[in-house]
Parts: structure tokens; C-alpha cells; sequence
């Protein structure tokens, strides 16, 4: 392969993310539709509040797990660009059946558990009672969603996007209808409100699992890759697969509990302060995707790169695919801070919660402008196996930075909802700095994992 001109590499990273963007974008989607359907039941504020909680409660366990769609994607990437195909579908059965215990294992805790775990950061208990029947339904659909991590990973690496988008696409209109059906009871459904969007996420990740199981026996794929008739449990696979996910489980478990906590200083604030910022978060992760889908295609191509023997062009690769994020967060971060309201109009109708949602958007725009370099010179380094140091940028700007002066400028100085989200463009800053100045390092890969 020769080396290519700045302009194809780019039109070559477009190509890889464009689907990887459209499915994250699809499940952006859903994630405003559900806070928008719940933004419309009667108490507003208590279930979005508990939305908040929930969701965010959810993530920071299940992500723990989820992070093998990381391990699967990069050792698939690197066997992909070491035209080892039969090696890769090795990666991915092991993957599979990791998927299939943990998911019933943590699952059934989750279950089980649910109210606890919610009750433990809700100051409110009606909103902690809202918000456990949403993360009970959300455990229940797990192995599924789990099972949809290590495909998802398997095709990332290889570089077949769109087969994650059909899919991501299929997921998300099926949520959506369900989500109407069992929050609002229509056509004769039970009428679940908040708990009902749990359990038509849980539904949702069986048709998911189920396009992903389909698209996997095509004779293109099967007959390449060998995964089910050459089936074999290696210590040494699923040692790697560890290796690599661990210190993402941690960094993802961490910036999620980390939110978690952020949300819960704001609820000290008040209920109304709770709900705008679960507004923002809302905003704030659609406009993340594009950045995450780009991320996506870093982590594949510098992989492919590495496992060609090309440190240099792995490089190239990655700082090309910060610089079209960053252009992307601009011009999101500008719609953020210049007409906050067309944003905000769209998630809640609620006067009192736009009210207070309006200038934290404001401050969240100029923050976002950052992260997309920095996120994907995240992804760009976990290809390289610097997994560590990522999780290590991460603990020490989300909770000796952020969380910190969060409640500092929110709480101790008393500057209220605005002051507790000043702390997120200080964190940013320094989290996109630190990944930029190890990704420009001469040490900043493993070469071989």
C-alpha cells in the first residue's frame, strides 16, 4: 500500500466513520427521543431527573463490560492488517463467550440490585423509585446488548462499518416505536412511563444481536474468517482481550460514575437544576458522536497500520482524524453557544427547565469545541495498546480536576447550576492537551500486541 496524499487519507477516514457516524448518530436519536417522550409525562422533573440517574447508573456498570467491543476491535484490526483473517474470527468467538457469562452474571446482579443502586445517589426518593424500573429492564436486555459489543468490535476491525449502522439502525427505530408503545400505553400497551423506555432498550438489543447473528453467517464472512467452524477457547486470546479492555472498563466506569456524581452535586442545587443538566448531557452526547464515529475509524485504521508495520503512517492516520473532528466540534460548538434555544426545544417544553438549561449549554459549547481532538487521539492510542496511560488522563482530569471543582465553583462558592458547569471546559482542555502530547511521542505505542 502506498503512502497516501493528505486528501485520500482523509476521504479514507470519511469513508470508515460516515456509516460508524450514522449508526452512533441513530442512537443519539433515541437517546433525545426518550428524554423528549419523558420530558412529557406529567411530573417532568422528578422523571427526568430520574432518567438522568438511571441512565447514568446503568452505563457505569454496564460499561465496564462493554469495553471488550474495544479489545475485540483492536486485536481484529491489528490480525486484519496482518492478513490473519482465520486469527481474527479466533478473536471474536472468544469474545462472544465472555460476552455470554458476563452478561447473565452482571445482569441478574443488576436486576436485582437496581433500587439500591439508585437509591444510593438520589436525594429525592421519588426519583429513585422512577428510576429503578428503568435500569432493572436495562439489565435484563444485557447479554444482548453484550453480544452486540463483540460484533460490533469484530466488524469495526475489519473495517465494515456500515454493518454496524444497518444494525444500530434497526435497534434504534425498534426502540423508538417501543418506547412510545410502553411509556405512554398506546394501542393497548401497559402505560410504564420512565420504566417502560428501560424495557423497550432491553427488547431492542435482541433485534440488534439478532441482525448481527445473521449478517455473521454469510458465506462472505463465515467462509473468510472461520469464527464458528473453527471454534477454539485460547487463553491467550482472551488474555489479550482482557488486557486491553481492563484499563478502558476502568476509564469508562469512571468517567460514568463520574457524571453520576457530577449530576447528583447538581440535584444539591435543587430537582429543576438536576433535570436541565440531564437536558444538556442529552445535547451534549448527540453532538459527541460524530466525534466517537471518528474516533471508531482512527482506532481501525492506525490498528491496520500497526499490524502493517507502519508506525509513522498509524500516526499520520490518527492526528488527520483529530483535525476533521475538531472542525466538527467547532461548528457544533457555535449552534450551542449563538441559538442555545434550538437546540434545547427539542429535548423539553418545560419552561422552568429551559430556563436553567440555557446558559449551561452556553458553557458546554465552548467546552465541546475541544473534546473531538481529544477523544480521538483516545481511540488513536488505545490502538497502540497505550491503554493505560489513556485511563490514567482520564482519572486524573475527571476526578482530581472536574469532580473537585465542580462542587468548588457549584456548591462551596455558591455560583449554583451555571458555576458547577464552568469546571467541564477546564477539564476538557486539559484532557485533549495530555492525549495530544503523548499521541506526538515517539513512545506512544506498543507495537505488538
Amino acid at each position: 500500500m502506498r503512502f497516501l496524499p493528505r486528501t485520500s487519507r482523509s476521504q479514507e477516514i470519511l469513508n470508515l466513520a460516515g456509516p460508524a457516524i450514522a449508526g452512533l448518530l441513530s442512537q443519539t436519536i433515541v437517546s433525545i427521543v426518550d428524554t423528549a417522550m419523558v420530558g412529557r409525562l406529567e411530573n417532568a422533573q422528578v422523571s427526568l431527573a430520574a432518567m438522568g440517574l438511571a441512565v447514568l447508573a446503568s452505563w457505569a456498570i454496564t460499561s465496564f463490560f462493554s469495553s471488550f467491543s474495544t479489545g475485540t476491535h483492536v486485536l481484529v484490526a491489528r490480525r486484519h492488517g496482518e492478513s490473519k483473517p482465520i486469527e481474527a474470527g479466533e478473536v471474536l468467538n472468544n469474545s462472544l463467550l465472555v460476552s455470554l457469562i458476563v452478561g447473565v452474571i452482571v445482569g441478574a446482579i443488576g436486576y436485582l440490585f437496581s433500587y439500591d443502586v439508585i437509591g444510593f445517589v438520589a436525594k429525592d426518593s421519588a426519583v429513585g423509585r422512577a428510576g429503578a424500573g428503568y435500569m432493572e429492564y436495562r439489565f435484563l436486555g444485557l447479554p444482548f446488548f453484550l453480544f452486540v459489543v463483540s460484533y460490533r468490535g469484530f466488524f469495526f476491525g475489519i473495517g465494515h462499518t456500515k454493518v454496524f449502522m444497518f444494525s444500530a439502525i434497526i435497534f434504534n427505530v425498534s426502540n423508538i416505536v417501543l418506547d412510545y408503545l410502553f411509556i405512554f400505553g398506546a394501542l393497548g400497551f401497559p402505560q410504564m412511563g420512565l420504566a417502560g423506555a428501560g424495557l423497550a432498550n432491553a427488547v431492542s438489543s435482541v433485534a440488534g444481536w439478532l441482525f448481527f447473528l445473521v449478517v455473521s453467517l454469510f458465506p462472505g464472512y463465515r467462509r473468510v474468517y472461520k469464527y464458528f467452524s473453527h471454534f477454539k477457547l485460547s487463553r491467550e486470546v482472551l488474555a489479550q482481550i482482557v488486557r486491553i479492555s481492563i484499563p478502558v472498563s476502568l476509564q469508562n466506569i469512571l468517567i460514568l460514575i463520574g457524571f453520576l456524581l457530577f449530576v447528583a452535586i447538581t440535584g444539591i442545587i435543587g430537582t429543576t437544576a438536576q433535570a436541565a443538566s440531564q437536558v444538556v448531557i442529552a445535547a451534549l452526547f448527540a453532538s459527541f458522536m460524530p466525534c466517537f464515529g471518528l474516533g471508531i475509524a482512527a482506532q481501525t485504521l492506525v490498528g491496520q497500520m500497526l499490524g502493517r508495520g507502519h508506525q509513522k503512517r498509524a500516526q499520520l492516520y490518527g492526528f488527520e482524524t483529530a483535525k476533521l473532528g475538531t472542525i466538527f466540534t467547532v461548528i457544533v460548538g457555535c449552534i450551542f453557544v449563538v441559538v442555545p434555544d434550538a437546540v434545547l426545544d427539542v429535548i423539553t417544553t418545560n419552561a422552568e427547565v429551559l430556563h436553567a438549561a440555557r446558559p449551561v449549554l452556553q458553557i458546554a459549547g465552548v467546552a465541546q469545541v475541544f473534546y473531538g481532538g481529544g477523544i480521538i487521539l483516545a481511540h488513536a492510542l488505545q490502538a497502540g495498546g497505550a491503554t493505560v496511560y489513556v485511563m490514567a488522563v482520564e482519572v486524573l482530569t475527571h476526578w482530581i480536576i472536574f469532580l473537585p471543582l465542580t462542587y468548588l465553583f457549584g456548591i462551596t462558592l455558591g455560583w449554583g447550576i451555571q458555576g458547577a458547569w464552568m469546571a467541564l471546559p477546564i477539564y476538557i482542555v486539559m484532557y485533549t492537551l495530555m492525549n495530544y502530547l503523548k499521541f506526538r511521542s515517539p513512545g506512544w505505542t506498543r507495537f505488538r500486541i
